[in-house]
This record gives structure tokens, C-alpha cells and sequence, in this order.
């Protein structure tokens, strides 16, 4: 009854992302920033008061049974999922392995809903994800395709996928960056370039993104945080970054939110890098958790956040320089890192 009346009184305040969260779900939220949990691996937003699928994380049972950034989750094991909060809605979905949860989902261009059965199971998620990519270009730089064997024309390039940022980011990144440095230090000339891949990434912590986005940029402001009174703080490069002059493009789709697009948005703002895909979620704002007594928290918004240019792109998203999706029905294929590559060869 208690959390009840508290979720009813934060509720009012209209802000889709001011949320109080009782024991279970507090856990829940934390567990998800630490990348271990039971469920169906989601992650969600809010619109227009509306449940929708911000992206499938790959290889878990939701990207497995079809969910796709974009869906509408319209009811939960029967429930009509309409003015739910996020953390209400996580703690319904989750469960433990093996069992299941019925979703009755609407794809993004049908009118139509569909029920979904999906089995939870164990979701232990990884930050970041890197590989060495040969690339096999036909005229110069148009139709460019990723091979697995190496050969006399192959271009390489660095594919560089952040999946969030979470409690194991920072620690995650710096692993990967060393290991890219050496290959760096051993072919500098065989290396053309970097694919930052930030597709399907809800965001997370903002000295997160800082830090990230600080690898690629000398100087400057990475992020403008503005609060109620509309008090500003500059959040600048804080560190030296390894990754200053490797040409880079930054992958993007729908589900790049939050944090995510900090990082694409001031690298773009700030004419470091290309953005290839589609216009990204559009989440501008920042919470602070505080810890209540008996375990519960509370997400209250105490800011928004805006490019460098003093640009706010809350509800719009960031606009990629070169539009493309990829062909639902084609799910083998990758246009937008073909194009991205094609991009960063140019």
C-alpha cells in the first residue's frame, strides 16, 4: 500500500523517467548497470506514455524471438502495459530462467498487435566488443564488404561496439583499447580507419560517456548539462585519449539513447566523426538515483543535457550524417556498417 501511494505521488509529477522503485525493482535497475540478471535482455523507454522496445540485446531470448527496436509492448502476460512506469514494467518482464512471459507487441509500421511468448533466461552482458575487420572494396570505395580471409587489395579496419554504459564500462574499454593499440603499433599503415558501433545502446552513466567520448577528442566540452534553474556545467575532455587522429565513423539506429548519444552527438557536433544509420532515440535528460531505507531508490530528473553546440535533442534525436536502415527482411545482410564502412573509406 505504501509503495503504492509513493508510485502514485511521483507518478503525478508527469515525468516519464522521475520513477520510485521498491526493493525488487530497485535491485533490478542496479543489476541491470552491473550486466548480470534473469529476464528476457530489453532494454525499454517511454513514449507518449506508451511502453517501446529502445533494443533487443544480441543473443538474448528478446533478440532471439524478434523484438526489434521500435516495438510497441501494448500488454504484459495480459496487462495493458498504458501509463506503466520503466522499472513497473522490467520487474513484470523479468523472472527466472526458464520461465515464461507472454508480450503482446506491435511492430513499429504495423497496425496490428501480436502475442510474443519469450522464455527468460540468464543475461550476463559484456560492454564492449572489438575485432579486426578485412574489407573488400569493388570500384574504389563503393560496395564494400567484410571478408573473413585476408587478401592483396583488403583494406583492415577496427570494429569497436559498446553495448552500454554500465558499472563495467570504463574497465571493459581500456582493455579494448590497449589491445587495439598494439595492433595499431603493428601495421599503422594496414589500418585505414574505425567503426564505433553505438547501435541498440540505451546509455547509462554520463562520466561513462565522458570518458569515451575523451578518447577520441584533445580538448574541449563533450557534453553541457543544464538544471532547473538553468545553471549550466561543461563536462570537457578529462583524460588523453589514445584514438585522437584514427579516421572514425559512429554507427547509429533508434536504439542509441541517453549516453549513447552523447558520445555520437558531440562527436559529430564537434566535427570528429561521421554518423552513419538511422536518427537515434532521443533522450536528453539526467537522472540521480538515491538509495531509500529498506532498499528502495528513487530516479529523480535533475537535468537535461545538451551537445556542444547548446543543442537539446530530447524527443528528436541526434540526425545522422548518411540516413540508412538495414532490411528487416534481410537480417544476414549490415547496410548501415557496409555504408559505414564505405563512409570511412571515402
Amino acid at each position: 500500500m505504501v509503495f503504492g501511494a509513493i508510485s502514485g505521488m511521483v507518478a503525478s509529477l508527469g515525468d516519464p523517467y522521475t520513477v520510485f522503485l521498491p526493493p525488487d525493482q530497485n535491485k533490478e535497475a542496479k543489476d541491470d548497470l552491473g550486466g548480470k540478471f534473469e529476464g528476457i535482455g530489453a532494454q525499454l523507454g517511454i513514449k507518449d506514455k506508451k511502453i517501446v522496445v529502445v533494443a533487443p540485446l544480441k543473443g538474448t531470448p528478446a533478440d532471439k524471438a524478434g523484438l526489434k527496436p521500435g516495438d510497441w509492448i501494448i500488454k504484459v502476460d495480459g496487462k495493458e502495459t498504458f501509463n506503466w512506469t520503466l522499472p513497473e514494467t522490467v520487474s513484470k518482464i523479468r523472472g527466472p530462467k526458464n520461465s515464461k512471459v507472454l508480450l503482446n507487441i506491435m511492430h513499429k509500421d504495423s497496425s496490428k498487435s501480436a502475442d510474443l511468448e519469450v522464455v527468460r533466461d540468464d543475461i550476463k552482458v559484456a560492454s564492449v566488443d572489438w575485432y579486426m575487420n578485412n574489407v573488400k572494396c569493388q570500384n574504389l570505395n563503393e560496395n564494400c564488404q567484410i571478408i573473413k580471409e585476408s587478401c592483396a587489395s583488403c583494406r583492415k579496419i577496427v570494429y569497436l561496439q559498446l553495448g552500454k554504459f554500465g558499472d563495467q564500462t570504463t574497465d571493459e574499454w581500456k582493455k579494448a583499447i590497449a589491445e587495439i593499440g598494439k595492433e595499431l603499433q603493428k601495421s599503422p599503415s594496414e589500418i585505414k580507419g574505425m567503426i564505433l558501433d553505438l547501435r541498440n545502446n540505451p546509455g547509462g552513466y554520463l562520466s561513462a560517456s565522458v570518458y569515451i567520448a575523451s578518447e577520441f577528442l584533445s580538448d574541449g566540452i563533450v557534453v553541457i548539462q543544464e538544471s532547473v534553474n538553468q545553471s549550466q556545467q561543461q563536462y570537457k575532455v578529462n583524460r588523453k585519449g589514445d584514438l585522437l587522429k584514427i579516421p572514425l565513423v559512429v554507427l547509429i539506429n533508434k536504439g542509441s539513447a541517453s549516453a549513447s548519444e552523447i558520445v555520437a552527438g558531440s562527436l559529430q557536433d564537434r566535427g570528429r566523426a561521421k554518423l552513419v544509420g538511422e536518427t537515434s532515440f532521443g533522450k536528453g535528460t539526467i537522472q540521480e538515483p538515491q538509495e531509500l531505507p529498506g532498499g528502495a531508490g528513487i530516479h529523480i530528473t535533475t537535468a537535461k543535457w545538451l551537445l556542444p553546440s547548446g543543442i537539446w535533442i530530447n524527443g528528436t534525436g541526434v540526425i545522422p550524417d548518411v540516413k540508412i536502415e538495414n532490411d528487416e527482411a534481410k537480417p544476414e545482410e549490415d547496410l548501415q556498417l557496409e555504408k559505414g564502412i564505405e563512409t570511412l573509406l571515402k
